[in-house]
């Protein structure tokens, strides 16, 4: 029998046992994957129900859909709830009564709203009508009866299809079925289990902040689990303990005042572009490390942090050959190790016009957009401060806008770098591996799932919740449930079957286990 045969004859197996144990409070605990199996099968039409709800996040009466709806599935499995004013677009929370003040309190986070979506994009009736599907032989999906996800026979492969199934209505899927999983053991959970729904994530939360301080008393916990992103690539059981932020600024490099003709003015007028070109070079050296005096120096990796990124199981042959590179760049020994670090971009460069376009002139200024991915150890007010200074170390003359005629007059080279102001929401965050919430969920993921856990020390996306951190004072990890390839912000948006049960299962493992 194939690998994929064995896992599924495996799933068949447990929903069968899952009809004759014995689940009445006082017998033998059924295990977490019995659990797992039994209750996600139970909650699967109500999933392709909230899926059917539209949740594009610039759309307030989307929002307010969902928010009754899912108002009603917490407080059918006996949560308090509240909806928090979001100007039109609230937020929800939600508490398990009887909280514990012996307990830690866990705050978990998920947002409810949405991308947008391009229905004439998916291979389906509509991006809000759940659609089963199957690889075939061929690997491409096809669709299957969806009432095939119901029966007693589901193969944890199959996926199924509509907006916002992985990012992010099946992990608050999952951790509702948990509940309910954990109810009928008859035991409480081990911690205080508070939620707070995002409305606003897919437009970078950019009231998350404020929403909490006003909400301050209500939202108060030891530590916040944000049930968000894919895991790693190897589908292993992740745990991700921080996230880059991101700065962005624009750098102009002034010429004369005017475009001037290549052929009259070469040789005798700097050319912009030339310039811009040789400053941004002197940015980075050949192996890919910034060259900006300090950029990196406040950045300390202790041997017991690189020791769990050695850990990650990154195929980086693999990595490469997918990218189309030969080598990677040199600023970490590994591709975890790179993340940690600061990094500076260039986003996009433009002088004058190219291709049929293109004039025989030299240009009057040139321009490069540049994005700076932060660290916790490296504000973005530290990192633009040390790009002026190398900039005017490179004999530039920066200025505010258009450079005056005295200024023209008075200094060879010109230049001005606007940075954007950088919201909480952007901001890098991070958790010490080996804090106690750390070392609470390795233990509980060790126990539950029978193997380590990959344990990422940081991200290098930007993820808002740094919003949430800054508010809220406490330690964060990043619980991703859902498989990495699942085409999340695009078209045929997906989540693996197998994967919601094993999320279940997970969710299920830190509720029982004491912190």
């Amino acid at each position: 029998m194939s690998g994929k045969g064995k896992i599924f004859l495996k799933h068949v197996l447990i929903l069968g046992a899952c009809m004759i144990l014995p689940m009445q409070a006082g017998a033998d605990s059924p295990s977490a994957d019995t659990l797992a199996a039994k209750h996600s099968s139970a909650n699967y039409k109500e999933f392709v129900e909230f899926l059917a709800l539209p949740n594009d996040a610039v759309v307030p009466a989307d929002i307010q859909k969902n928010v009754a709806w899912l108002e009603q599935a917490f407080q059918k499995r006996g949560f308090q709830t509240r909806q928090l004013p979001n100007d039109g677009k609230p937020m929800l929370y939600a508490e398990l009564p009887g909280a514990d003040p012996a307990k830690k309190t866990i705050l978990f986070y998920a947002h409810l709203d949405g991308q947008s979506v391009t229905p004439q994009q998916w291979k389906q009736k509509s991006p809000w009508d759940a659609a089963l599907k199957q690889k075939t032989d061929k690997g491409e999906w096809e669709t299957i009866p969806l009432e095939k996800l119901y029966g007693e026979q589901v193969d944890p492969d199959w996926r199924l299809f509509a907006r916002s199934s992985s990012d992010d209505k099946g992990p608050i899927m999952m951790l509702l079925t948990a509940i309910d999983a954990l109810k009928e053991t008859g035991k409480s959970p081990s911690v205080n289990v508070k939620v707070i729904l995002d409305s606003e994530e897919e437009k970078g939360s950019p009231t998350l902040g404020e929403v909490i301080r006003q909400n301050s008393d209500l939202l108060k916990s030891d530590a916040l689990l944000v049930l968000d992103g894919p895991m790693h690539q190897s589908n292993r059981p992740t745990l991700v303990f921080g996230n880059r932020g991101i700065a962005q600024a624009t750098l102009t490099v002034f010429g004369a005042k005017q475009g001037l003709h290549s052929g009259h003015f070469g040789n005798y007028a700097a050319n912009p572009a030339m310039r811009l070109a040789q400053l941004l070079a002197s940015m980075k050296d050949e192996t890919g490390r910034v060259t900006i005096p300090g950029y990196y120096e406040s950045v300390k990796i202790d041997a017991a942090a690189e020791k769990i990124m050695a850990a990650v199981p990154d195929d980086e042959t693999a990595l490469r050959k997918r990218l189309g590179i030969a080598e990677a760049e040199k600023v970490g020994k590994n591709y975890q190790e790179a993340l940690q670090y600061p990094s500076l971009n260039i986003r996009g460069m433009a002088a004058a016009d190219v291709g049929a376009k293109a004039r025989t002139i030299i240009p009057e200024a040139a321009v490069a957009e540049l994005d700076l991915r932060t660290v916790p150890e490296t504000p973005p007010e530290q990192l633009i401060g040390m790009l002026k200074k190398h900039i005017e170390a490179q004999g530039y003359h920066l200025v505010q806008g258009t450079p005056t005629d005295e200024e023209r007059a008075k200094y060879d080279k010109l230049a001005s770098l606007d940075s954007e102001k950088v919201s909480a929401s952007s901001s890098a965050a991070r958790t010490d591996m080996q804090s106690p919430v750390g070392e609470w969920l390795y233990r509980s993921y060790k126990a539950t799932y029978g193997e380590e856990p990959v344990r990422i020390r940081m991200m290098g996306g930007t993820v808002p919740t740094g919003a949430a951190v800054e508010a809220l004072k406490v330690p964060f990890v990043i619980v991703p449930l859902v498989n990495a390839d699942n085409n999340q912000h695009s078209f045929d948006e997906n989540l693996r079957i197998g994967n919601f049960v094993s999320g279940v299962k997970g969710l299920i493992g830190l509720l029982q286990q004491p912190f």
